[in-house]
């Protein structure tokens, strides 16, 4: 009885220790200071984007048309699916200094068939020049192209806009509704954690401390 008694609480005992190490291991909270973030701040940033569908080197192509193609007066029928990778500049002419570029993808959303089209749009700001270099932003909204000014969700990015949350104004500049051309303003509102010089080491003490033990923390 004894022995059976020693057993059960043997077997309860390694069995807690272990929940205890699964649950301890899973997630822990932490504060942005555990993986090098000081202060978040509010960033502004402004450019054009150009979307061409005309010339030599489009940057968009149709990677779905829609089975209304050709039966409907919109360029871009519903259910149509536009892939892209659009330069950014920093004033509204194409030949204006390169800060980056937006890659992703939009699709028709309205079944009306006119020339003014509501799209979904997911892309990624990717910035190559100047402070920006090598971090990105993502977006994912709806954009009603006929609006003077659309607003879309930022929904996260990397390197200096880690933690991004914000949103942005969209302002046509130029568009061409018959051939497709689009030139258009944007201005973004970010907060987000700047990186640090110590953050790639902070970050891999967050991914040990994942990975070390529990049972030396007990």
């Amino acid at each position: 009885m004894s022995n059976s008694k020693t057993f059960l609480s043997l077997t309860f005992f390694t069995t807690f220790l272990f929940f205890s190490f699964v649950n301890a291991t899973y997630y822990q909270d932490i504060s942005p200071s555990f993986l090098g973030f000081k202060q978040e701040k509010l960033t502004h940033i402004h450019f054009f984007l150009h979307d061409i569908v005309t010339g030599p080197k489009p940057t968009m192509i149709i990677a779905s048309e829609s089975p209304l193609n050709g039966k409907s007066e919109s360029p871009l029928p519903f259910g149509s699916i536009v892939v892209l990778e659009d330069p950014l500049t920093v004033g509204p002419e194409l030949n204006s200094e390169l800060i980056g570029k937006a890659q992703g993808f939009y699709v028709t959303v309205s079944q009306a068939a006119v020339l003014e089209l509501e799209l979904v749009m997911g892309m990624t700001f990717v910035f190559t020049g100047g402070k920006y270099n090598g971090s990105t932003l993502s977006v994912l909204g709806r954009n009603e192209i006929i609006s003077p000014i659309r607003e879309m969700p930022i929904i996260g990015g990397t390197g200096e806009f880690r933690f991004a949350r914000g949103f942005l104004q969209a302002k046509s500049h130029a568009v061409d509704y018959h051939k497709g051309d689009a030139h258009v303003e944007y201005n973004v509102y970010v907060f987000h954690y700047p990186s640090t010089s110590s953050s790639s080491e902070d970050f891999a003490e967050g991914s040990r401390f994942m990975k070390e033990p529990m049972f030396g923390q007990i």
